[in-house]
């Protein structure tokens, strides 16, 4: 195994900047200048992604920025010793020692478990003093080395005895009984999951941490530490002993059900290094509380604090969103499936195959064709197999409201949700209450069983509560709601709703289309762009020869989604020299992604220069939507892109029609970036710094923004992304 750190890699008593920005560029920079990371941008975007989502700094001036990225080629480690410190977002003030873990996207788990043990080591006190003495880069790699157990000094036990931390964890995991045996006083048990997006850094301290804390406060604590060097599950014994049981998550729990009936409090990863022995207490007391707050079997995913803001519960727009967007992607496989087979059946039995299939399926086969068929069909053995593929796809399509309500259903009350939604949602068929119906009919299924197992039921009744209890009155109370209550408005505003999408021509259709166009370039797959996709791919089954404008709309949301991704692949074609190598890179890509209607292929260039890219995409995607309803152009597949061009009617006016926006997009994209200087003064004096090393009248402006290091990566490149706007 290669070394992790080295002598390059260390970088002491530098002054880098008053940003954490700047400080992650430079080690990012580092790490590049060793051979270790193909673009320095790549890694230090990614890090700082990961920062933005939750600061890495911790307490005792340390910060732990990392990140796993394709653009690393072998796991490192690199660290600087800050004079100035920065502020990395710790409660307690800046940091002075800057650890930067760089992992590749597939690293492997005994590398990661390196990277972990590091992490452990910096919440101890003794570690970091050490660090915080050295004189020379060697005694820094001598000290993280023998930390991550890769050689053997004389003082190593004394230090293991001095920092009994990971110890701790490593007993407690062990032999989570042991400590009650041997006192007569029967301390408390908590037991804790860990888990960051990364899965790197911030889990397993934030485990070392609660363990040292309960250890200090008498209290007896088991860690799970849910990371990307693997997952050792508690004993189900261990968590029934329990008396209360934190989360400190910054991504889902895996298999959280198993806590179901326990006390516990949930908060963002990095408060488990903040406050741990406050989130002890604070679940102590939710389990003495008479009313404190127990995990429901029913919805084992519900009822979270926020993961992004401490203590603040999810907010009513979030949860909406996060619920309505599960429902969408469990739906998507089945329009996806059922919208391509049915186009392949038109294609094969013609457009008048819908007045046939079924009586052919059930009356025919391949030793008995068909003699009654449209003359569209492909003889015998087409109009046979386009009957199959209709009606299978159209039994797909059938199960599309049942699965939105079903699966909205389950994310608001897990699984004793789905089959109340998928109940529901069928009764919004039956009612003709359309995709509306089931968005209403998924969130009245959920919050009725989510509310049915909030009850505390006795011991005896928990085991039947998800799998017969809740389905059942949940299913009882929402289907006869959608029966009595909401079915017929619904049905009637769903009914008025096609009629009006079904007379817009002209003026209207081409407004239509510039809306759900610039719909979908605005977020790039984000929750607008799934309304509009949604809108779309909920009508798909409406559509018909003598009613196509379902099919119309259909159209205009794919052929608009391929823009972005298209439009930056040409400007990165056209002129490569504005665009970092990553970003060139991902241009490459970008064409297959945005032929394939992928619209999150334009994500990369969107992150690093949202002010110019999203307008830009907006507007050449606007368009295309406009041209597409004006040409009236159909799909009857919901995917694709041109890779389904047997589903696309006027094929050569939907090309045309990306073509154009792709070309205005790409346009707009270059003149911004040449024109407009990024942000403002900030983005000034980052162009200034980023060109600070090809140019002697920069270098003289005093940057503090960069190590010699990050002047020598940037010199390696001169031209990055964003770095200097007026260059072409």
């Amino acid at each position: 195994m290669t070394s992790l750190i080295t002598t390059d890699l260390v970088v002491l008593d530098a002054d880098q900047g008053t940003e954490s920005s700047a400080v992650i560029r430079a080690l990012a920079a580092t790490i590049a200048e060793q051979g270790r990371a193909n673009s320095a941008d790549g890694l230090a975007d990614a890090a700082i992604a990961r920062e933005e989502k939750t600061p890495t700094g911790v307490p005792g001036g340390i910060a732990i920025p990392h990140a796993r990225t394709e653009a690393v080629t072998e796991p490192s480690l690199a660290m600087v010793r800050l004079n100035p410190p920065v502020d990395f977002g710790a409660k307690d003030g800046p940091a002075d020692l800057v650890f930067m873990i760089a992992a590749p996207e597939g690293a492997g788990k005994d590398h990661l478990k390196l990277l972990s043990k590091l992490a452990r080591s910096l919440v101890k006190k003794d570690f970091v003093a050490y660090l915080r003495a050295a004189t020379t880069e060697q005694e820094v790699v001598d000290l993280v080395e023998t930390a991550l157990g890769l050689r053997e000094t004389p003082e190593e036990s004394t230090s293991t005895e001095s920092t009994p931390t990971g110890a701790s964890t490593a007993a407690a995991s062990a032999a989570p009984t042991e400590s009650a045996s041997s006192s007569t006083d029967h301390p408390r048990r908590v037991v804790a999951v860990t888990a960051c997006p990364t899965g790197i850094a911030h889990t397993y301290m934030a485990a070392d941490a609660l363990a040292q804390a309960g250890s200090d406060m008498g209290i007896d604590v088991v860690t799970e530490t849910q990371g990307s060097s693997g997952t050792t599950p508690l004993d189900q014994s261990v968590i029934d002993a329990a008396d209360a049981v934190v989360f400190a998550v910054d991504v889902d729990v895996r298999d959280k059900a198993r806590f179901a009936g326990k006390p516990y409090v949930q908060v963002p990863v990095k408060a488990g290094i903040d406050d741990p022995q406050g989130l002890i207490a604070k679940a102590l007391a939710e389990a003495d509380a008479p009313n404190g707050r127990r995990l429901a079997a029913a919805h084992a995913a519900a009822d979270d604090e926020s993961s992004t803001a401490g203590n603040s519960r999810e907010s009513i727009g979030a949860h909406l969103k996060r619920v309505l967007l599960t429902g969408v992607s469990y739906m998507i496989p089945f329009v996806a499936a059922g919208g391509l087979l049915m186009a392949l059946g038109f294609l094969l039995g013609g457009f008048d195959i819908p007045d046939y299939a079924e009586d052919i399926v059930l009356g025919n086969s391949l030793w008995n064709l068909p003699t009654e068929y449209g003359d569209l069909a492909l003889g015998p053995v087409g109009a046979y197999l386009g009957a199959v593929a209709f009606q299978i796809g159209n039994l797909s399509m059938s199960f599309l409201v049942a699965a939105l309500a079903g699966y909205i259903a389950y994310g608001i009350a897990d699984r004793p949700g789905i089959a109340p939604g998928f109940t529901v949602g069928a009764v919004a068929v039956l009612m003709g209450a359309g995709f509306i119906g089931g968005i209403i009919g998924g969130l009245l299924a959920g919050y009725i069983a989510h509310w049915i197992g909030s009850f505390a039921a006795p011991r005896w009744l928990r085991g039947l509560m998800p799998v017969v209890i809740i389905p059942l009155v949940a299913s009882l109370v929402s289907s006869s709601l959608m029966f009595m209550v909401l079915g017929g408005p619904i049905s009637a505003l769903t009914k008025g709703l096609d009629s009006w999408l079904s007379s817009m021509t002209g003026t209207a259709a081409v407004v239509l289309g510039l809306i759900l166009g610039a719909m979908m370039a605005v977020d790039l797959g984000g929750p607008v762009n799934k309304v509009a996709y949604s809108f779309a791919v909920a009508g798909l089954a409406a559509g018909s020869v003598d009613n196509p404008v379902p099919w119309e709309i259909m159209a205009t949301v794919m052929a608009a989604g391929m823009v972005p991704p298209l439009a930056m692949a040409l400007a990165t074609a056209v002129r490569p020299r504005i665009f970092s190598q990553a970003e060139k890179e991902n241009g490459k890509a970008a064409w297959l992604l945005g032929a394939a209607f992928i619209s999150e292929g334009a994500i990369p260039f969107a992150a690093s220069d949202p002010l110019r890219v999203i307008p830009a995409s907006v507007v050449g995607a606007g368009v295309t939507g406009g041209m597409t309803m004006a040409f009236s152009v159909t799909s009857q597949a919901p995917h694709g892109g041109v890779f389904v061009f047997f589903a696309i009617d006027s094929f050569l006016l939907f090309l045309l029609s990306v073509v154009v926006g792709t070309i205005i997009s790409a346009v707009l994209v270059l003149a911004l970036k040449i024109l407009v200087r990024k942000g403002g003064a900030a983005g000034l004096a980052e162009a200034a710094d980023r060109s600070a090393p090809a140019t002697t009248a920069a270098a003289s402006t005093g940057s503090t923004t960069g190590s010699g290091s990050a002047g020598e990566a940037q010199q390696a490149e001169p031209v990055s992304s964003n770095a200097d706007a007026t260059r072409v």
